[in-house]
């Protein structure tokens, strides 16, 4: 299969592959699907891209469903900012591969994603192997690290690089450091090569909570946070009926309501779990009413709002799937 440049030229597709990034031998940190492609005239130079309407592991699918549905259901515009009319600022805590802030560009015209990945080797080996577009990596000065696209992103990438800002840097710092953002939504997705995450993210007396307060929209606000669930059979929230909210989970969420929700008047906490995979993703949203904590009622809402997302942003999988699956309040 052949495509065509806006300079003319032609280039082949050769094939795809999935692909995956590891921390060692067990842990499995990132999946993407690439496509590899070459100059027709020149068949040894190659290009890899990751292919942006692609995720697939499950629980970035709930990040993503109970994201937006969760800023949806905050009276945000989600029409305006899909086709470009308003600008939705996401940022990413944790880099992997780079499939999720890539989906985000992707199928939301008006998002513009910031990237914190600590590990430069993640970051490298994210363009080098993972096909993740070069032109988004930032320079410790807040520049690009590289000053104009290759044709061969505008080829490729059609826009979407140009709103994705890749920083190598620690969370806290880069949260510290960048006092005049605010962000729409943010997705924390950040595990060390133990796959454990760290206490520093969600410590509710830290610089970092306090900065990340400032950050997060005061209104209509939306933290995401993929988490392990942590429940057996003795330490389930019989309160939830059966949700898997063990003792960690129940004990992040309540660090983040306490950071995070102590001085708003409206706002709500809950964990969903993932389909198929011992995974929660953790909810802190400022625009959601608590509806007096009534969890059929709060899950009846945000599965009708999730039919509305669906019709928006027309994504290759359903948010309400990874809704129904349960929902606990924390």
């Amino acid at each position: 299969m052949k495509i065509m440049g806006r300079d003319g030229e032609k280039y082949k597709i050769l094939g795809y592959q999935w692909r995956s990034l590891r921390f060692n031998d067990d842990t499995r940190q990132s999946t993407v699907k690439v496509m590899a492609a070459c100059r027709a005239l020149q068949p040894s130079s190659i290009f890899y891209m990751q292919l942006p309407h692609c995720l697939a592991v499950p629980y970035l699918k709930s990040m993503v469903s109970v994201g937006l549905t969760s800023l949806a259901a905050s009276k945000y515009d989600m029409t305006s900012a899909a086709i470009g009319k308003k600008q939705m600022r996401i940022l990413c805590v944790g880099h992997g591969g780079g499939s999720l802030p890539l989906f985000l560009a992707n199928y939301i015209l008006g998002a513009v994603v910031d990237i914190v990945e600590i590990d430069p080797v993640v970051i490298s080996e994210s363009v080098r192997a993972m096909g993740f577009p070069a032109f988004s990596v930032m320079t410790a000065t807040g520049k690009r690290a590289l000053p104009n696209p290759d044709i061969i992103d505008q080829v490729m990438w059609r826009g979407i690089h140009e709103r994705l800002f890749l920083y190598e840097s620690e969370a806290k710092e880069f949260i510290l450091n960048n006092q005049n953002n605010s962000y729409d939504m943010i997705f924390m997705d950040a595990y060390d090569g133990a796959d454990i995450f760290p206490h520093s993210l969600w410590d509710s007396n830290s610089l970092f909570m306090k900065a990340l307060s400032e950050r997060l929209h005061h209104e209509h606000g939306t933290l995401v946070v993929n988490l392990h669930s942590d429940a057996d059979i003795s330490d389930l929230d019989r309160s939830n009926e059966g949700v898997t909210t063990g003792k960690y989970v129940r004990k992040v969420g309540k660090a983040y309501k306490k950071g995070l929700m102590e001085n708003e008047r409206n706002g709500l906490v809950f964990a969903c779990e993932v389909p198929w995979l011992c995974n929660v993703s953790l909810v802190v949203s400022r625009g959601m009413s608590s509806d007096g904590r009534h969890r059929d009622k709060i899950k009846a809402s945000l599965m009708k709002t999730s039919l509305e997302v669906d019709k928006i942003l027309r994504l290759p999988f359903s948010c309400l799937d990874y809704l129904k699956t349960g929902l606990a309040i924390i």
